[in-house]
């Protein structure tokens, strides 16, 4: 059986600010959205016929979730300066085994990160 490629999405609502972005850029005032992750996992079915079990990488995410949810992002260690791109970054580097994470900051724009 060839590589199997599997994928969860999470959501969460946080605040955050830009502080990198010149002043008079709308970023840069604090503002919120309704974030969606995408976590990409690929690999050889095992034994149980799983990539991964769901229930498995909802245990390694939820603590994730816990620390972003209704929170103002920039204070979260590592995310002092929270753009889609190092939020997707952030939650990649935490997730072993993750090849692929996206954001989502609204319906259209998203950033992706991959190993």
């Amino acid at each position: 059986m060839p590589a199997t490629t599997i994928g969860r999405s999470y959501r969460f609502e946080s605040a955050h600010f830009l502080p990198q972005v010149p002043d008079g850029h709308r970023c840069k005032n604090l503002h919120g959205h309704n974030y969606r992750v995408e976590i990409v996992l690929a690999g050889d079915v095992d034994g149980r016929g799983f990539v991964r079990d769901f229930g498995e990488i909802d245990a390694d995410v939820a603590p994730l979730i816990a620390q972003v949810d209704h929170r103002l992002l920039n204070e979260v260690p590592g995310l002092d300066n929270p753009t889609a791109e190092i939020i997707a970054a952030w939650f990649l580097d935490r997730l072993a085994g993750a090849v692929r994470v996206r954001v989502w900051e609204n319906d259209d724009c998203w950033a992706e990160v991959s190993r």
